[in-house]
């Protein structure tokens, strides 16, 4: 090149004109990128500067063009990023006077190209021996081709020999950064060209099959099981996938799914991590209802304790005020009927505002005493918003259950552990069983 830059030198002072093909405010020819420098086409912000200058040279000599300034970065700035070796515009001050803050970012064409999925400027590069593994910035082209899900650049760099184990500054191999749906077809490129299935980051510990259960990813898990991934490994806070899959919030897609083919493949369902917790632990502090039906009909210890003496029914009851929308009095009804050893923490003050909670939890008992002070526990407001609930609950100091709660509570202690498949067996009306199961009414008799 006459300027003596090559497409697989990093970025420094300079743009080059694979970076104005998507930031510049009007795109330069393709044509203009094939030639490899851009040094005889002029800077589309009409400076009357070359687009070969310094990119710093350039901006101050059109600093006083703040809506041209803004227009170039922005789409930069929409990615998370700064552009390479450039400064960046501070806000108009008050006075009307434009600072520059410099940040500077090490790549290379070839990242950004992958970043962005350029797959024909990639290919471009490819043949004139860009280095497909160079990451002056910390992250090889690789990475940011699976990062991005762009499984046609991905497909290019290992063409090109890009090495599909290299690891980034963070100690992530490109298998770590599949994490999206999208992504499956980058996993399955790694895995043909030899990626190391249980190979595990420098940081967590994390193979590929931990990543896929925190981000529930059924297809990446079932392909990673498929190419011998270890159903068990172990992080470096000894989680295994299924102990990551049940921490994560109810509801995303293909969780429950996920769980059931990590069982099938052995996961051990009581796993415990470091601080001795479960994956039971950890969907019951996640009110997830779904994972912890499942894990209880496959053997989980019921009554686990972690290392705080924490049982699955006390995670349950925990985090229950913050959880309100998930409905946490299905994991804490759910808990009883299998067996759960009861507890009475202070859950008056700390799941006041989920009385369902207190219901289930109160109803699992044949008779507590209530005292007086109980509703000095719950918050004014929130004793007004649930006002039907704590009148009825109050209103039992110093009285006996009914007699139909008592039956319930005989009919509960002689099944025990079986309350969730033997009650469903009795030959009584369905509301009567739901009874028998705690599901809750709204009021206490």
């Amino acid at each position: 090149a006459k300027t003596g830059f090559f497409p697989f030198h990093p970025s420094k002072d300079r743009f080059f004109p694979l970076l104005w093909c998507r930031w510049a405010i009007c795109e330069l020819p393709f044509s203009s990128c094939q030639q490899g420098l851009a040094h005889s086409v002029p800077c589309p912000t009409a400076c009357g500067q070359d687009i070969g200058l310094p990119i710093s040279y350039r901006l101050k000599s059109c600093s006083w063009m703040p809506a041209v300034i803004d227009a170039l970065y922005s789409q930069a700035r929409c990615q998370g990023r700064e552009p390479l070796g450039s400064p960046v515009p501070a806000r108009l001050s008050p006075a009307g006077l434009w600072s520059l803050e410099y940040k500077r970012e090490l790549s290379t064409p070839l990242c950004l190209a992958a970043r962005r999925g350029h797959a024909a400027v990639l290919r471009h590069l490819l043949r004139r021996r860009a280095d497909p593994d160079l990451a002056p910035g910390g992250r090889g082209p690789l990475h940011e081709a699976c990062l991005g899900a762009h499984t046609d650049c991905a497909a290019l760099l290992l063409q090109h020999k890009a090495d599909p184990n290299l690891r980034s500054d963070e100690g992530l191999a490109p298998l770590h950064l599949c994490t999206t749906r999208d992504s499956l077809g980058c996993a399955k490129l790694l895995l043909r060209h030899g990626a190391t299935i249980n190979l595990p980051s420098e940081d967590r510990g994390e193979t590929a099959l931990h990543v896929a259960a925190r981000h529930c990813l059924y297809d990446h898990a079932w392909l990673y099981l498929r190419h011998g991934a270890h159903v068990d490994a172990l992080s470096t806070q000894e989680e295994t996938a299924l102990n990551i899959l049940c921490g994560q919030v109810p509801g995303a897609e293909g969780c429950l799914q996920l769980c059931r083919l990590l069982a099938a493949h052995g996961a051990d369902v009581d796993a415990r991590d470091e601080a001795r917790r479960s994956p039971l632990h950890k969907a019951c502090g996640a009110a997830n209802a779904s994972l912890a039906c499942f894990l209880l009909q496959h053997g989980a210890d019921v009554n686990g304790i972690d290392y705080n003496g924490m049982s699955p029914l006390g995670c349950a009851l925990q985090g229950a005020a913050f959880k309100r929308d998930l409905q946490p009095h299905l994991v804490v009804q759910l808990l009883l009927n299998h067996g759960s050893q009861k507890i009475w923490p202070p859950v008056l003050k700390s799941c006041a505002a989920v009385p369902e909670v207190i219901e289930v939890l109160f109803n699992s008992y044949s008779q507590i005493p209530i005292s007086k002070t109980w509703a000095e526990a719950v918050p004014e407001e929130v004793l007004q918003q649930h006002q039907l609930f704590y009148e009825s609950l109050f209103r039992l100091a110093g009285t006996v259950r009914c007699l139909q709660h008592l039956c319930r509570s005989a009919i509960r202690d002689k099944f025990g552990s079986k309350c969730h498949c033997l009650i469903p067996l009795l030959p009584v009306p369905k509301p009567l069983r739901d009874y028998l199961l705690l599901e809750p009414e709204g009021v206490v008799l």
